[in-house]
């Protein structure tokens, strides 16, 4: 890695550890009984992922395509379908297995009518054994597919939070971000998702797009928190390749590095300043909303059950998915693979997880949040303490006013190591999966 990469901040957002191009197919192609035989089963993550959008944003290079030919929706669902009833199968006793959350994700799930969302719902009831009203379950919407009937079923169903990408309640902005939507639109659907009586409502919003000023932020911003939302997720903008957006080349951009920050910081002590605490880099909550999220599950230690073609599954020794891409023609024949699938008993593409690699997923995804984590909770699940398996990584972090001191029984980020996120956890990757991801072929 580069000097001028180490410093600069927005290197990889890292919501998984490993990310998707350090997956490979799987020669061995292992059956999903044998993978999840000897795994706690008492407290999963159900995601279910629904691959279509109405339109593809400039900046997105999430595995989905736009619109859905006639049928197609119906026939993925039946491969969903498919697919539940051998995943279900595959993790072997109904006693021993017990969801604690679950997460309808894209795409864009509301892309599906109210009948398909309602089938989707008992697909993940029904086939997988997940108790919706019991768990807290997430879902992604758009303004635009975020109608009435689709709200209802949600509500009716269980969901405990509705996620808006909305990005920019600045039309010009939203248009320069390939975002065709005029706020009126937004805000009418905002309207509905309240009178929906979901409880958490998330707005999703972005800073650092192109004429973006300090001043057009804040009024998104005060626009955002006039509807009173339960967490808002502030997130930079990225440049992927082959995205709409992909102009910039991946050379260092020093001047747009300092405009992300500067929006980041403005908006971060906005949102402090109005009543939410912040949660890690990009999630700021309402210090009096209901909790959201299964008290006994842990993203770091716990198992996790993906169900469509852009989905992952986590076990211990084994993360595990279909193939990837970003390019539209590549994703099509992907998910036409995928409604073809007869046998979803094995795992087809995937990167095997030894304990060394373990212990780097557990560090960056507990150190990436904003209570950081317990020295005594890793020495009690790996046996040594993060100074010995990452001193020199974590001297770095604290020579760079990374790391705060005040804690020593806690590794927590200071406000600024909170900026830096996106820089410090590429920093944790191990030298395989950067090898991996670097050998990748983009499609």
């Amino acid at each position: 890695m580069t000097t001028a990469q180490l410093t600069s901040p927005y290197q990889h957002y890292v919501y998984a550890y490993p990310h998707k191009t350090a997956y490979r197919k799987l020669k061995d192609r292992p059956l999903l009984r044998d993978l999840w035989a000897a795994e706690p089963k008492d407290a999963l993550s159900l995601y279910l992922h629904i691959p279509f959008c109405e339109v593809r944003c400039g900046f997105c290079n999430l595995f989905t395509r736009i619109g859905a030919p006639d049928g197609l929706t119906g026939a993925y669902l039946d491969a969903l379908e498919r697919q539940a009833t051998a995943v279900r199968e595959g993790l072997g006793d109904t006693d021993d297995v017990r969801f604690a959350t679950a997460a309808f994700g894209g795409g864009t799930p509301t892309f599906l009518t109210a009948a398909e969302l309602d089938r989707l719902c008992d697909i993940a009831e029904h086939r997988m054994g997940a108790d919706l009203r019991a768990v807290p379950l997430s879902v992604e919407a758009s303004p635009a597919t975020a109608t009435a009937d689709r709200l209802a079923v949600l509500a009716d169903r269980g969901a405990t939070r509705l996620s808006l990408g909305v990005q920019s309640f600045v039309d010009s902005e939203a248009r320069a971000a390939v975002r065709p939507q005029r706020r009126a639109d937004v805000e009418a659907a905002l309207a509905r998702v309240r009178d929906a009586r979901i409880p958490v409502l998330n707005i999703d919003l972005i800073y650092g797009i192109d004429g973006q000023t300090e001043q057009t932020w804040l009024h998104s911003l005060d626009t955002a928190l006039a509807w009173r939302p339960e967490e808002l997720y502030l997130y930079p903008l990225y440049v992927r390749p082959l995205t709409g957006l992909d102009r910039r080349g991946t050379g260092p951009d020093p001047a747009w590095d300092e405009q992300r920050l500067r929006l980041y910081r403005a908006g971060r002590d906005h949102l402090l300043a109005h009543g939410y605490t912040q949660q890690s880099m990009r999630m700021f909550r309402r210090t009096d909303a209901p909790p959201q999220g299964a008290d006994d599950y842990a993203c770091q230690t716990d198992g996790m059950i993906g169900l469509g073609c852009g989905a992952r599954s986590y076990t211990a020794a084994l993360h595990y998915s279909f193939d990837y891409a970003v390019d539209m023609h590549q994703i099509r024949g992907i998910i036409d693979d995928y409604v073809a699938t007869a046998d979803f008993t094995r795992a087809e593409v995937g990167h095997r997880m030894d304990r060394h690699e373990a212990r780097r997923r557990h560090l960056l995804q507990s150190l990436l949040q904003a209570d950081g984590l317990t020295v005594e909770d890793y020495r009690i699940r790996f046996g040594s303490i993060p100074a010995d398996d990452f001193g020199a990584e974590l001297a770095g972090f604290a020579d760079r006013g990374w790391l705060t001191d005040s804690d020593p029984a806690t590794l927590r980020l200071t406000p600024e190591g909170l900026a830096h996120s996106d820089a410090i956890g590429p920093e944790l990757f191990s030298p395989a999966v950067r090898a991996a991801m670097a050998a990748y072929e983009r499609k």
